[in-house]
């Protein structure tokens, strides 16, 4: 037993910045849930951006917001999720597989809890809205994979804090407008999505190093008294 530890799938350089971005990030989804708490219409921050619970997309945007959709529906999402795993695999980082399963399945567990805690509907009392599950999928993995690719090339902080930010902000964005177009959900829902990815996700990586490092040093004092 060497007890030689493996990267870390949150970067050092990364874990202060990272850490107030989520801490913002649970506020906003915690205001807004309280802001919208059992609605069931549009806010005026909604209606400032678009009438959501209309169709506003034709082909071929409307194509295009479809695809995008099915990116974070159940077969979507798995092949995106496996398609990662496997290429954690290839790459020995194990932790990223960890990360990529439980982080990804954590945030999409996190807006269905928040949905029935906040209870704001859309297009009848049985859609839950708040938040989008699906840009809450989206902004995860792009997270996960942000992080992987940062801790690869090594970036430090201001580079790496960048690339992780703008690929959440990319693949939520794009999400974000495919639901918000297709009456989906309200501007705000999306929002709500895209801030609990960026608290849940530095938060289980955070977890996956603590509890991966203490494991490693278990089986280091083991390794030691072994050959005593």
């Amino acid at each position: 037993m060497t007890g030689r530890r493996a990267p870390a799938v949150l970067p050092p350089s990364l874990r202060s910045s990272l850490g107030m971005i989520a801490a913002l990030a649970a506020l906003v989804v915690v205001v807004i849930g309280v802001m919208y708490a059992d609605h069931s219409r549009p806010g005026r921050v909604d209606t400032w951006i678009i009438r959501p619970t209309a169709d506003s997309v034709r082909p071929p945007w409307r194509h295009l917001a479809l695809a995008t959709d099915f990116l974070g529906e159940p077969a979507g999402a798995v092949t995106l999720v496996v398609v990662a795993v496997t290429g954690c695999l290839l790459l020995r980082r194990l932790r990223a597989v960890v990360l990529a399963v439980a982080g990804v399945g954590a945030a999409v567990g996190a807006t269905t809890l928040i949905k029935h805690l906040v209870g704001r509907t859309i297009h009848g009392d049985g859609n839950l809205s708040y938040p989008s599950g699906h840009t809450a999928f989206a902004t995860a993995f792009a997270l996960v994979v942000a992080l992987l690719v940062t801790g690869r090339l090594g970036l430090g902080r201001t580079a790496g804090t960048l690339l992780v930010l703008g690929a959440a902000l990319v693949a939520g964005g794009a999400m974000g407008w495919a639901q918000v177009a297709l009456g989906a959900h309200y501007p705000t829902d999306v929002l709500g999505g895209w801030c609990t990815a960026l608290a849940v996700i530095p938060t289980t990586a955070w977890l996956v190093d603590r509890v991966a490092d203490l494991w490693v040093g278990q089986m280091a004092n083991v390794g030691r008294g072994e050959l005593r």
